[in-house]
């Protein structure tokens, strides 16, 4: 692979991570009523929800698959636990 390959896949890696993030965020700011963040939060919320549930979900046996939907799925469910937590930390 040339640098200019791995540069141009380093940029889509960052593109796709950014749309699945939103997605995710959204999700789960539906879901989770009253704790949204706006665009870029969510974006934020959705890539963090990920990252917690890539731990989180094979720790407790559950696999869903690989491709883009999988990864929305896994997504959403790690940031509604993290907007769980956050809600929980806001009324304390």
């Amino acid at each position: 692979m040339t640098e200019a390959e791995a540069g141009t896949s380093i940029v889509w890696v960052i593109i796709i991570a950014l749309v699945i993030g939103a997605i995710a965020g959204w999700l789960a700011g539906l879901i989770v009523e009253g704790v949204g963040f706006g665009l870029l939060g969510n974006i934020v919320v959705g890539i963090v929800g990920a990252i917690i549930a890539s731990f989180l979900l094979p720790a407790i046996g559950v696999q869903l698959g690989g491709g883009f939907i999988a990864s929305i799925i896994a997504a959403v469910i790690g940031a509604v636990i993290l907007l769980v937590i956050i809600g929980l930390f806001r009324r304390a």
